[in-house]
């Protein structure tokens, strides 16, 4: 198995694609078997995907956006939100494949088309992968793990990020080796001949504040402890978001540093909880969220700091590069987008972490507005404000 990864900084489509072609070397290497495209929002997906299948060969290509632009293992480009690139693994041995379909009324039965499909393409159908790598358009993350866990059963490690804009205006994107969307799901199956290990977490903690949901729809919670949700959560979280008076507010980035947590197990007596994030206050005292929540769900109030979000990339690398083996090929990094806004100005140190964790090889960190991962002892699930770290052995 080989790893590689390449920045452009081209502006448009057919150049960036060839420079990203010519930094990993496909003239002389050929066509790899996988490629994961990270690209900011200016570049069209349609054009994007036809340049890459043209410059790349016949690999299994799998693309989705990213809040203003990604990192490597040689560095962040989110200075003007035009940042790609690409990370590329040959792997004659693996089985790799790829493929993509539109949400339209079942986002379920979107992803268990593109999940079969996938496997076909591999060469491996009604087979379970080592791992599932999944880019998604955000709105309903946990209808489509449901489809693909149909698929690929429940234990396979479902691990990837909803594709993201620079502003949450809707400008994200996808692709896999047929077809762009704009409200899609792109899956790959992977079944890599070395050993792959990801881990999922948050840079977050408890506080003492916690209430159970006693009146939910979908992902707006009306009411916790029979209180409006709002006022509940503007109370815990020390009045640092507003309340809204005729029309609906938006506190996506007041509230980065102060989730809502689900507990969802304890590891080794140690609860894990996994992240909501607050987007909205409406006008009814009700609250939007990124993520689905419950009737009955105990919602925690956690907190998060700048130094906490800086420094948990690089321990989540370095505890997957250790469950690994303790030798990493590459690794592929979501880092969630909104944590990255609220450290922007920090981000090298975000990046050097990481790269420091995995000594040396090469990896690709896209910012997402959704993580999809697995906690410590449980199944894939979608959470807000996550980190993760997948990688192959040496």
């Amino acid at each position: 198995m080989k790893i590689d990864t390449a920045q452009s900084r081209a502006t448009n489509c057919a150049a960036a694609s060839r420079e990203l072609a010519a930094s990993l070397s496909i003239p002389e290497l050929g066509a790899p078997d996988f490629v994961v495209v990270v690209y900011g929002t200016s570049f069209g997906a349609e054009d994007l995907r036809r340049a890459v299948t043209t410059d790349f060969g016949p690999a299994q290509v799998h693309g989705g956006t990213s809040c203003l632009g990604l990192m490597t293992n040689a560095g962040v480009d989110i200075a003007d939100g035009t940042g790609m690139g690409a990370m590329a693994i040959w792997d004659a041995e693996g089985d790799y494949g790829s493929a993509s379909a539109e949400i339209v009324d079942d986002a379920t039965e979107a992803a268990r088309e593109a999940a079969r499909a996938a496997l076909a393409v591999a060469g491996r159908p009604g087979e379970i992968p080592e791992l599932v790598w999944l880019t998604v358009a955000p709105g309903q993350e946990e209808k489509v793990l449901a489809g693909v866990r149909d698929i690929v059963g429940a234990h396979t490690p479902i691990v990837g990020g909803s594709s993201a804009d620079n502003d949450s205006s809707g400008q994200w994107s996808q692709f896999g080796p047929a077809q762009s969307h704009a409200n899609g799901v792109v899956v790959s199956v992977l079944f890599p001949s070395s050993p792959v290990a990801s881990v999922y977490q948050s840079g977050y903690t408890p506080t003492a504040q916690s209430g159970v949901v006693t009146r939910v729809e979908g992902r707006r919670v009306y009411e916790i402890d029979g209180q409006p949700a709002a006022e509940t959560y503007r109370r815990w979280c020390g009045r640092r978001v507003p309340l809204a008076d005729d029309e609906a507010i938006s506190i996506l980035s007041a509230s980065t540093l102060w989730p809502l947590g689900r507990e969802t197990r304890k590891v080794a007596g140690v609860p894990f909880h996994l992240l909501a994030h607050p987007s909205t206050v409406n006008p009814d005292g009700s609250m939007d969220m990124f993520a689905d929540v419950h009737l009955g769900d105990t919602l925690w109030q956690m907190q998060g700091t700048g130094s906490s979000l800086v420094a948990r990339a690089g321990r989540i690398a370095a505890q997957a590069r250790q469950d690994v083996g303790g030798a990493a090929s590459g690794a592929l990094v979501i880092y969630c987008g909104g944590c990255m806004l609220a450290v922007r100005d920090r981000m090298d140190e975000v990046c050097a972490g990481v790269s420091e964790a995995l000594q040396g090889a090469p990896w690709i960190g896209a910012f997402t507005f959704g993580e999809q991962g697995v906690p410590p002892g449980g199944e894939s699930e979608h959470g807000n404000l996550m980190i993760s770290c997948t990688v192959f052995a040496e």
